[in-house]
């Protein structure tokens, strides 16, 4: 007996991420795009969007909009940070389990969310980064963590990125930081020239975040 096909809709459908996970998910023989969420193509076919053909999902401006004969089981969201957590909270508030690429939530942000998955019995992912080399970086940036007492990060996106630092930099340091209370301890007492100089500190972690047109994404952890 063949298992059910998950029911995926998209949030931030149009958008460039968006438009790479339904071309995934329309590739998948045990996965059907049932909905997708963008304001900005509201009333338009997604599949219009994503190759010039129809796929028969007309995009949503809201989650909230996706109606009871879509039923998606997965909304995969890639927006931005002014919407991600509600959408998850709706999405949720739905029966429908978030999968979300989006950064720039709080830790309070995903406490919340993480109470409200488990009060609804759902499950929900939150990932800054799904690539196998930047989880593998995280991964072992903690490790290292445990032997070397300083540390600073340097991240590079282009000009278009909304969010600094990056979510990948912002778990990368979290992550370090369960090894070891605080970085830095034995640094000289420092005086910024120019504000901002030393970049972010997150608990003796400076995080430099570097914006420049054409970059791809690039993240470096130094010891």
């Amino acid at each position: 007996m063949q298992p059910p096909r998950i029911k995926v809709a998209v949030a931030g459908a149009a958008g460039k991420m968006g438009l790479e996970v339904i071309r995934t998910v329309a590739l998948q023989t045990d996965m059907d795009l049932v909905g997708a969420v963008d304001p900005n193509r509201e009333g338009e076919d997604i599949g219009f969007v994503v190759s010039g053909a129809p796929l028969h999902v007309t995009c949503v401006p809201r989650v909230q909009d996706l109606t009871d004969d879509m039923r998606p089981d997965v909304l995969v969201d890639f927006t931005t940070p002014s919407v991600v957590k509600a959408n998850a909270v709706a999405a949720l508030e739905m029966g429908i389990r978030p999968v979300v690429g989006t950064t720039g939530m709080t830790t309070n942000d995903l406490q919340e969310l993480d109470d409200l998955a488990r009060a609804k019995g759902l499950g929900m992912l939150v990932a800054p980064n799904f690539a196998i080399g930047a989880i593998l970086l995280m991964k072992f940036a903690q490790q290292a963590s445990r032997y070397f007492a300083n540390a600073e990060i340097i991240e590079l996106h282009h000009n278009q990125k909304a969010d600094a630092p990056s979510g990948t930099a912002i778990k990368t340091a979290e992550l370090m930081l369960k090894e070891r209370d605080r970085f830095g301890l034995g640094n000289a007492p420092e005086t910024e020239k120019l504000e901002g100089a030393r970049g972010a500190d997150l608990e003796g972690i400076r995080i430099h975040s570097v914006r420049l047109p054409g970059l791809v994404a690039h993240q470096e952890v130094l010891f």
